[in-house]
């Protein structure tokens, strides 16, 4: 991260100037207490605005309709719901998906076309209209409302996912926050996830568009849980520029600390959300040197860090390198085997091709970490990826088996 960058303490999406969000419980999702399934982030004056979408054939309306606003290149609030995921419902869907912002727009005395819904759960059922009206007016916005925002987007996250950081362009200080949610359905080319992210940056639309979409394919896009790839994947950038200053552009001297700072923050986000894969006991980061190219490194990254039976071999503490090889050698990506090195936890498995001795219990014992680490350079060129992944437990299959039931 830049010097010129710095991780804010309990940071949130509601961290940057003139940002604020509420959340409620409106009764889409069974009730227990403190759950909360419906809320909004607004900013008090109109944002530029950047998204990315699910690349699934399939999409949720609210997708589509965010696609079409946010190519308008101005928003001011995000409205969003947790439990039904307004996908596969034909026409309904989009009526729905228009009258979720419809009524966020009312409550917040705002254009309707300036309001982005999102929404992530169950397939394939509609969404209680009803609550949701009675729902949105019942939401108070406040400076810290970002922490319930974030509670609110989970369906089967452990945690919530969030943070933000400060940071200095042309002698101004501005912040960028995000929160996150994902556990399962995951995969490269985004996934069940959402993400939400703020600054009090002025920054020309296009660029932003730039920063988040570059950010993306290197983070939210290298995270793997399950193998599968949602309908309702979104994530958007809004940039309100509360922070003064001139707009940051790709003319700008020191845009880069701009471009690092979101690229941190989605980093974090995307690490966080394969960390609370559904069940998982260990997050796996996977990392590849050496590539001939960068498209090969991450072809490399995403499929060793979504192979099953190296999940499997991870959750069962088991140094199955060859695992590891085979998922390389069906990447797509160039490799000739007898220039590939491999490492465990920084431990060398395999060098120039052939397997290095190795103390097998002590692998054993660093596998049982809660972080794995698996490094594997092709030796072929300059370019790098990471990807990032979990283990496959018994507690997946246990609560991905009972999904609907």
């Amino acid at each position: 991260m830049s010097k010129n960058s710095n991780w804010i303490e309990a940071g949130t999406v509601t961290s940057p100037k003139k940002f604020l969000a509420g959340a409620t419980y409106c009764g889409i999702r069974t009730y227990t207490e403190d759950k909360l399934d419906l809320g909004i982030l607004f900013s008090e004056t109109p944002c530029t605005v950047a998204g990315t979408f699910t690349q699934n054939k399939v999409k949720s309306p609210s997708v589509v309709l965010d696609q079409q606003r946010v190519a308008n290149k101005s928003a001011q609030a995000i409205v969003i719901n947790s439990g039904i995921a307004n996908t596969s419902v034909g026409e309904q869907g989009m009526k729905d998906a228009i009258e979720m912002a419809d009524i966020a727009a009312l409550h917040l005395g705002i254009d309707p076309s300036l309001v982005l819904p999102s929404s992530t759960g169950l397939i394939g059922v509609e969404l209680p209209m009803a609550l949701i009206r009675s729902g949105v007016s019942n939401i108070q916005l406040s400076p810290d409302g970002g922490y319930a925002l974030a509670r609110a987007i989970r369906t089967t996250d452990t945690i919530s996912k969030e943070g933000a950081i400060s940071f200095t362009i042309q002698g101004n200080d501005y912040t960028i926050g995000g929160i996150a949610k994902g556990s399962g359905m995951v995969h490269p080319n985004m996934a069940t996830m959402l993400a939400f992210l703020a600054t009090d940056a002025p920054v020309d639309s296009s660029y932003l568009q730039y920063c988040l979409s570059k950010a993306v394919n290197s983070t939210f896009n290298m995270v793997s849980i399950d193998g599968d790839t949602s309908t309702n994947d979104t994530v958007l950038l809004l940039a309100n520029g509360a922070g003064g200053g001139t707009s940051i552009s790709d003319k700008t001297e020191d845009r880069h600390v701009f471009e690092d700072a979101v690229q941190e923050l989605s980093k974090f986000l995307a690490k966080e959300i394969a960390r609370d894969g559904e069940g998982a006991d260990k997050l796996i980061e996977v990392n590849i040197d050496g590539a001939l190219t960068e498209e090969d490194a991450r072809l490399a990254a995403k499929s060793i860090a979504s192979s099953i039976l190296v999940k499997s071999a991870v959750h069962g503490g088991d140094p199955n390198w060859g695992r590891i090889v085979v998922a390389l050698g069906y990447s797509g990506a160039e490799v000739r085997e007898d220039l590939v090195a491999l490492y465990i936890n920084e431990v060398c498995i395999m060098e120039e091709g052939r397997p290095i001795p190795f103390f097998k219990d002590a692998v054993v014992a660093t596998m049982n970490q809660p972080e794995i680490d698996i490094t594997v350079n092709l030796n072929l060129g300059e370019h790098s990826a990471t990807a990032w992944g979990c283990d496959i437990t018994e507690e997946y299959v246990t609560f991905n088996s009972a999904y609907t039931t």
